[in-house]
């Protein structure tokens, strides 16, 4: 019987040895996992700015930089209010003289509808 006694307190030492060492496999799996995810994120934040640099790059050689873009807006806009107050200052002058020839110069005459309306008896 002590034998028995003997060979169940070695399996129970075994088995408990046993479950450390599960759970401790199951912490470096824990711990290699989180490592793994840690560099994952690390690589995928540097290929970020590097696709990021790539893109400001690109920008400045195709489009130029923000200001001037801004400044070439700005140019385009200078132009076009030049181009207008050009117009105005050629077109003034004929536009009032239109101006004032259409409301000194009224013909007063009757609508066509008007005569059309007393023919079918509606007026």
């Amino acid at each position: 019987m002590a034998s028995q006694t003997q060979g169940i307190q070695q399996l129970l030492t075994a088995e408990k040895r046993a479950a450390e060492k599960v759970a401790e496999a199951r912490k470096r799996k824990a711990r290699r996992i989180k490592q793994a995810r840690e560099e994952a994120q690390a690589e995928i934040e540097n290929y970020r700015k590097e696709r990021e640099r790539q893109f400001r790059e690109y920008e400045a050689k195709h489009l130029g930089s923000k200001e001037d873009i801004a400044a070439r807006i700005d140019k385009n806009t200078e132009q076009i209010i030049i181009g207008v107050e050009n117009d105005v200052k050629t077109n003034k002058e004929k536009v009032l003289a239109d101006l004032l020839y259409l409301v000194l110069n009224v013909r007063p005459e009757v609508h066509p509808n008007y005569k059309i309306m007393r023919v079918f008896g509606k007026i």
